[in-house]
């Protein structure tokens, strides 16, 4: 990514939209566009993260378990790996250990019918 823009997009997010070969999946402008929306929302989750954990969350693990489990849903608007990504951030930002983040699984289909 090396136009003009003054954003940096630091390594550990351009490995989100990478392949195997380290090349870029989407345009370099989409990925500066997803990371800074991903960033802004790492920043606004921290005092939702710190209120969860005070209130009802066991743990500092369980916190950040339980906000990537509700953003890797559809209607997050970012991807499982973005939503780990976010997370892992949030986590720094926190200065949280970050557990193993799983991808959900997918929800079993009713075939009794």
């Amino acid at each position: 990514m090396d136009d003009d823009n003054q954003i940096h997009v630091p390594p550990s997010f351009m490995a989100v939209y990478s392949d195997t070969r380290q090349r870029l999946t989407d345009k370099p402008a989409v990925v500066r566009a997803r990371y800074e929306l991903c960033e802004d929302l790492s920043g606004h989750l921290v005092e939702q993260a710190q209120t969860l954990y005070h209130v009802q969350a066991p743990s500092e693990a369980e916190t950040l378990r339980r906000i990537h489990a509700g953003l890797c849903t559809a209607e997050s608007g970012v991807s499982v790996a973005e939503a780990t990504w976010i997370t892992t951030r949030l986590a720094e930002l926190l200065v949280w250990q970050c557990p193993e983040l799983l991808a959900p699984q997918p929800a079993p289909t009713d075939t009794s019918h």
